[in-house]
């Protein structure tokens, strides 16, 4: 592919030098370019770690050095002499400032592994660890070989009943229930030459189901009192930083483990050299951050929006009704953002990147294809590890295979930290930033519930742009194992551009999810060749709707009001109203959950009409008047329904029934001036 360093340059404003060379004969031109002092964009990947190398032995060099790879993604490919608008992208998205550091959280791990498994396989993998690690095995059985006979580790048995906890801070709760007890036990195998039942095995415990009490062993033993069948069974404890499991059934079940678990199947030597460097301290990201007043989870104990909850693999989300919130443990946290993806009210946003920064990339890139003369662009979201790898590799086969494609130069390849981190208000966005499509590539990496939590959000997207009339498919997830998968994908990365809108929006990303959502529908209603009063949308996964009151069965109690999060429901301190603003509604159903009459239903929907933003009265009444003072206390639905529900209770006839029907000061006047109550101080 022939680069043309002048159009480039003029897409990014700079002048720029074309070299073919630069890892080798002009090795000499990089290290006066990183002596610079300036940002260094290397426009390829494969000698990052001998460029790397150049910059350490270069005196003097100073620069943030920055690497983007041009060749398999727009170079090698059949599309590559109409790279030229994505490559400029490409290097225009490369140029941009690193993102501005987060939180971090930290790990200490002094290298105290627990290994749990049959007797023999855990001392093989003990042997294998214990040169840098502090092992202690937790013995389920002897196995196939029984345990050495030196004892070379501490060795727990018993019932496993908990396994909580993370890198650095495991703790392991279990009941040593045998007879045996493995600390005292020398292992001289006394007991199990007189046991007559062969009930003790080379894990140097005593299976219950075969002892017939005959206590030789006990008497065997002697002086090492190892073997005590009067000894209480005992509940205890132990903190780890480390745990390798070898059992079938894991202690995790959750799709992202906890970091310092592995499971270990006696094969793939990687697992133990990954537990073998986890010792010292660790820093990763806190990817998340979490504004409790925007949250949707809970209002008056009452349970309405568990998105995050459910979309989480890592088991890192938990509930906390007492506060009126949800709990992200950020050891736990794997960093995916599906719960900041999946939230409704941006009461969960991504920290690492953070949206300002991530809008900002998906603008600049999809602005420098245009300049340049690009058309019809997609953007197409993949991971950093297993996506980058994937594009890479199928560069290289459209390089050796003619019937091999590569990636199209309409489609525009960004690297995220995950794939599930982008969502509905970014990918709507990058339509109104000028994308025709937005793809989401993913691999194996993904837990069941992240491809159908991107999916339920797809069809949300899908449904608003079709019924604005933007033409064609926008939005669609490819999915592919390796590189042969994405080779057979190539027709349908070559697929008809949806249609875009016609002049590319200029609005920045913001960090409030439901503002940037806002800018982009706002952009695509004025683009839009269609103008409903109202789109429907699906109802899984719509943060946008209105509510419907039976007004038959509401009261006007308002107790939604005080449940909404959102401000989406409002009440009116002059008179007896219910209203609604449907630009503030997240569809959380918190209102609904809370509503003792059950007379309020969700309806997702986008309303294009101006009332969208403005308060409107679901419901009113008229207000009940003291039937002492006249004065308004209630609604008259609200008085008349407690009437008729305690109409046929004992304690309110008569004269107690009239009182229900006046206002607080009036019925305790009433009280103690009638001449037939019985008052306290009559009362001997």
């Amino acid at each position: 592919m022939p680069l043309q360093p002048q159009t480039l340059g003029t897409a990014l404003d700079e002048k720029l030098t074309l070299h073919s060379t630069l890892c080798r004969r002009e090795a000499g031109a990089f290290q006066k370019a990183v002596q610079s002092g300036d940002d260094v964009v290397v426009a390829c990947t494969q000698e990052t770690r001998l460029f790397a190398e150049l910059a350490q032995q270069t005196e003097g060099a100073t620069s943030v050095i920055k690497f983007v790879n041009i060749r398999e993604t727009g170079g090698w490919s059949r599309d590559a002499a109409k790279a030229s608008p994505k490559i400029a992208a490409l290097l225009a998205v490369a140029h941009l400032p690193d993102a501005e550091p987060v939180a971090t959280v930290t790990y200490k791990s002094a290298g105290r592994v627990l290994i749990i498994g049959e007797l023999d396989a855990g001392e093989r993998a003990a042997g294998l660890l214990s040169d840098a690690l502090d092992v202690t095995l937790f013995s389920l059985g002897a196995g196939r070989d029984g345990g050495l006979q030196e004892r070379r580790y501490p060795v727990l048995a018993g019932k496993i009943q908990r396994l909580t906890g993370w890198l650095g801070a495991f703790e392991l709760h279990w009941q040593r229930s045998n007879a045996i007890d493995l600390d005292l036990c020398t292992r001289c195998n006394a007991c199990l030459a007189v046991c007559p039942e062969g009930a003790i095995g080379f894990d140097y415990q005593i299976d219950d189901a075969l002892c017939q009490s005959h206590r030789a062993c006990v008497k065997a033993c002697g002086v090492a009192g190892a073997i005590d069948f009067g000894r209480a069974p005992e509940a205890l404890s132990e903190k780890f930083d480390l745990v390798l499991d070898l059992r079938a059934t894991p202690a995790f079940t959750q799709h992202a483990l906890p970091q310092g678990y592995f499971r270990w199947d006696g094969q793939d030597s990687r697992t133990l050299l990954q537990l073998r460097s986890l010792v010292g301290e660790f820093e990763k990201p806190k990817f998340f951050n979490y504004k409790q007043k925007l949250c949707a989870h809970s209002r008056n104990e009452k349970t309405g929006c568990t998105a995050c909850i459910d979309v989480c693999s890592a088991s890192a989300i938990s509930s906390e009704r007492d506060r009126q919130q949800i709990v992200v443990n950020p050891n736990l946290c794997v960093g995916c953002g599906a719960c900041t993806t999946v939230c409704p009210s941006g009461a969960l946003t991504f920290a690492y990147p953070r949206p300002g920064e991530q809008g900002a990339k998906i603008k600049t890139l999809l602005g420098t294809y245009a300049r340049t003369g690009g058309k019809q662009a997609a953007l197409l979201l993949h991971s950093q590890e297993a996506g980058t790898r994937l594009l890479g590799d199928l560069g290289r086969m459209a390089r050796l295979d003619l019937a091999t494609h590569g990636v199209p130069a309409r489609v525009l390849p960004l690297a995220l930290w995950h794939t599930v981190s982008v969502g509905l208000e970014l990918w709507l966005s990058a339509i109104a930033h000028g994308a025709s499509q937005v793809w989401v590539l993913m691999t194996d990496e993904e837990a069941p519930q992240y491809r159908e939590a991107v999916r339920e959000q797809m069809e949300v997207a899908q449904a608003i742009l079709s019924g604005l009339g933007y033409q064609g498919e926008h939005f669609r997830i490819f999915e592919a194992r390796d590189a042969r998968d994405l080779a057979a994908l190539d027709a349908q990365l070559q697929m008809a551009p949806a249609q875009g809108v016609a002049q590319a929006a200029g609005f920045a990303v913001q960090a409030d999810k439901r503002a940037t959502l806002e800018l982009a529908l706002d952009h695509l209603m004025t683009q839009a060749t269609a103008r409903p009063e109202a789109i429907a949308l699906p109802a899984a996964g719509s943060p946008l709707g209105t509510l419907t009151i039976n007004k038959d069965a509401c009261t006007l109690c308002l107790s939604c009001v005080s449940a909404c999060p959102a401000s989406a429901l409002q009440d009116n301190p002059e008179r007896p109203q219910l209203k609604f603003i449907e630009k503030n509604c997240v569809q959380c159903g918190l209102c609904a959950t809370t509503c003792p009459e059950n007379a309020i239903t969700l309806q997702p929907r986008l309303l294009l009409t101006p009332q969208r933003k403005e308060a409107r009265v679901l419901n009113e009444s008229q207000p009940y008047q003291c039937i002492r003072c006249a004065k308004p206390f209630g609604t008259l639905k609200a008085i008349e329904s407690m009437l008729g529900k305690l109409a046929g209770h004992a304690m309110f006839q008569g004269a107690a029934a009239e009182r229900l029907k006046m206002c607080s000061d009036c019925r305790v006047i009433d009280i103690y001036s009638a001449d037939n109550e019985i008052k306290i101080t009559d009362i001997r």
